[in-house]
């Protein structure tokens, strides 16, 4: 299966919705001839050329965001779109220009703006898209009751959690709920970062007035990462009384961080108090069974991806570090194989993505595997070494052997050893037998699952 098929198939698909979008004659003078160009599946970057470099340009000026967004949402593959001449195409004189610019395939009117301009959300980050465990349900919960409560019920809304684990997703989702509810609305959506940047250029340019007016008017402000301006004294200043003036009015304000406002370290005390008036909602790390249904959500936007089972089980088990680097490995994944028209299996995806399997590994010990099984099936710990076999006593055993193999990177005599001096033999039939046993019987594969989750969590 090579990479043409799905990128072909994803264009025609986005080409008829164009069409439907822009109606005939915009889209026959202007998409029409696009045509499918360079993909390099590592960085997810595909051109898409036109015939001339007017026409890129301004196609890229007009549809660019449009296009783009399309290709994310039909084939996530694409991360990054550019839209560029064909080779030799020639650059257009003034004469050229003026034209094509007055020509019969000039574009339709375009629709009458929005009254406030809108932040560019991605479509993909919505709340029917953000995939809810226990570990995010409390954070997705007040956002979905931010974006569409008639009334302010808590303020701010303050979302906290590591790198990866969704809060831009819902920063995005709640700004599309709420415009979707409120269309005349005015939102804005910025980073702590660019908060910092547009108000020392504002200040730099004696437009402060203009700074302040557009962000305390917002009938919703989303800061991201809050933390970036830790010790920026005159941008905290700024963003207290940004804050106060959103808060005071009855608007809605949600904020981001990377931890919560009491770990928040070059943050004024005032901020944090303020920050700490609404409602603090944490993003834990997703544990197992989240990461497999987040998995099983994307797979479902990747026609044409033949996943077994056992490889999601796989990805789910070990990459723990982030949802973000969770999806690119699956997006990883299925690139690889379409460039290759090889089959997706576990050896496939250790060899794909070794390096990302070693910055995952927790070092989970054969000790603490033995001390939790041995707890589950109410054994003494000791019976893992001892040489009894009574099966309430052997079974447990084989599963800690089988654990073993699958969550450390010990060698098959290492664990024979550590199961009181058995050969590596004993420790092959024992993985053998509880994969065997798992297929068969739902009680034990269950146990297995609750005891992975529990020592990788």
């Amino acid at each position: 299966m090579g990479t043409e098929a799905p990128l072909e198939a994803a264009w025609k698909s986005i080409r008829d919705n164009l069409r439907k979008d822009l109606g005939a004659r915009t889209f026959d003078g202007w998409i029409k001839p696009a045509e499918l160009g360079q993909f390099d599946p590592e960085s997810g970057a595909l051109d898409i050329l036109l015939p001339s470099q007017f026409m890129a340009d301004w196609v890229k000026s007009h549809f660019g965001d449009r296009i783009r967004l399309a290709w994310r949402h039909t084939l996530p593959l694409v991360r990054e779109v550019s839209l560029i001449p064909a080779e030799g195409a020639p650059r257009p004189s003034p004469m050229l220009i003026l034209e094509e610019a007055s020509a019969s395939t000039a574009p339709a009117p375009t629709p009458a703006a929005p009254a406030h301009p809108r932040p560019n959300f991605d479509n993909r980050y919505d709340f029917d898209h953000f995939v809810i465990g226990k570990a995010n349900e409390v954070a997705a919960t007040a956002a979905k009751t931010l974006a569409s409560s008639d009334t302010v019920v808590f303020n701010p809304l303050f979302i906290h959690g590591g790198t990866g684990r969704g809060k831009t997703h819902l920063l995005h989702a709640i700004g599309q709920a709420f415009l979707e509810k409120n269309p005349d609305a005015l939102v804005v959506s910025m980073s702590a970062e660019k908060f910092m940047v547009e108000f020392v250029r504002a200040l730099r340019e004696n437009d402060t007035i203009a700074f302040k007016q557009q962000l305390r008017s917002a009938d919703l402000l989303l800061v991201d990462d809050v933390q970036f301006i830790a010790g920026k004294e005159s941008t905290q200043e700024e963003f207290f009384h940004t804050m106060n003036e959103i808060i005071t009015a009855g608007r809605r304000l949600v904020i981001t961080s990377d931890r919560a406002p009491q770990d928040l370290d070059g943050i004024e005390p005032r901020i944090l108090s303020r920050l700490s008036w609404g409602l603090v909602a944490d993003i834990n790390a997703a544990d197992y069974e989240l990461r497999y249904n987040i998995l099983r959500s994307k797979l479902d936007g990747l026609p044409g991806v033949d996943m077994p089972e056992a490889v999601v089980e796989f990805l789910a088990r070990r990459i723990t570090n982030s949802i973000r680097e969770l999806e690119g490995a699956l997006n990883r994944i299925a690139a690889y194989a379409m460039m290759t028209g090889r089959a997706i299996d576990v050896p496939f995806v250790e060899e794909v993505l070794a390096n990302v399997l070693r910055a995952n590994q927790r070092r989970i010990s054969i000790d603490e595997i033995q001390t939790k099984v041995a707890a589950h099936f109410s054994i003494r710990k000791a019976e893992m070494t001892s040489a009894r076999r009574a099966r309430e006593v052997a079974r447990p055993r084989q599963v800690a052997m089988y654990l073993s193999k699958q969550l450390t990177p010990k060698s098959l005599p290492d664990i024979g050893r550590r199961f009181g001096g058995r050969d590596h033999t004993t420790v092959i039939h024992a993985v053998k037998r509880i994969e065997s046993l798992r297929a068969a019987d739902a009680e034990l594969d269950a146990d297995i699952r609750l005891l992975t989750r529990q020592l990788e969590n």
